[in-house]
């Protein structure tokens, strides 16, 4: 990020001609982190979606687990051991519409015209809407985590395994939410902004390895399923979680997907919002 300038008046005595304020990069990060306890204060203003991060997880689980398992495994045990780290990336990536829906909502309540009149970096409003999603997938992810451990999931990577899966989860998302930003800043309503949302995060997850192993698909979607990203990330939590295989190469491309994502769409967001306000 390097230093750009941005108009702010001046503090001469009897007023003066508008100089620039210099932001710098380590001001950039503060902006940004100032934004993010902004958007983490808006739980605490609005707990009705604590409510709802708490509520999908429990309905996923349940459904996915006792409505399906036995059809799938002939065991809903086994099956819930294999689709815990599926339903915790599924929740986190949904959640992920989120970022553009409430930036839409910020562009049409006017909130970003006073961002615009601040002396902050251009970006800030984008990250500290970011960094403080990120707070709301980590409560997702204690969420199911805990109706998961309630049906008896206990996974065999212990703890580690558990709390690296779910950075990587989250690490995932962070680059997802950029993607999300620029669909709630090219889109004009936030209604259309999920929709569009669904639209791209519904074949993303269930073309993946996240409910069925990709050998049980057919022959065409089996090639989708392994290079689909949400794959890598799912079978990488599987391997930390349940102490199964090598997650050496899952995580790598997880890596690597979230390195290609942010680079294409955090670029695209920042533009779009400096188009759009």
């Amino acid at each position: 990020m390097s230093a750009v300038t941005t108009p702010t008046r001046s503090a001469q005595p009897g007023g003066g001609p508008d100089t620039p304020v210099r932001i710098t990069p380590l001001t950039t990060v503060q902006n940004g982190f100032q934004l993010a306890w902004r958007s983490v204060l808006k739980i605490k203003a609005n707990p009705e979606e604590v409510f709802g991060l708490m509520l999908q997880p429990v309905m996923f689980v349940t459904l996915f687990v006792f409505v399906f398992g036995q059809a799938m495994m002939g065991d809903w045990q086994a099956y819930r051991d294999f689709l815990m780290p599926g339903i915790i990336a599924q929740s986190v990536i949904f959640a992920t519409l989120g970022t553009g829906f409430s930036l839409s909502q910020d562009v049409e309540k006017g909130i970003f015209d006073r961002f615009r009149s601040l002396p902050i970096a251009r970006s800030a409003p984008l990250t500290g809407a970011i960094l403080g999603d990120l707070v709301r997938y980590t409560i997702t992810v204690v969420m199911v985590m805990l109706v998961g451990m309630a049906i008896g999931f206990r996974p065999e990577g212990g703890v580690v395994g558990v709390v690296v899966a779910a950075a990587l989860v989250l690490l995932f998302a962070s680059a997802l939410c950029w993607m999300s930003a620029f669909v709630g800043m090219i889109v004009r309503t936030p209604m259309a902004v999920q929709a569009f949302g669904m639209i791209l995060m519904f074949p993303l997850t269930f073309s993946s390895s996240a409910f069925v192993s990709p050998e049980d698909m057919p022959s065409w979607l089996q090639a989708v399923a392994a290079n689909n990203p949400v794959t890598h990330v799912v079978d990488a939590m599987r391997a930390l979680m349940l102490d199964t295989g090598d997650a050496a190469g899952p995580v790598l491309w997880t890596v690597v997907w979230t390195a290609i994502i942010t680079a294409v769409f955090f670029p695209l967001a920042v533009w779009a919002y400096r188009r759009r306000t």
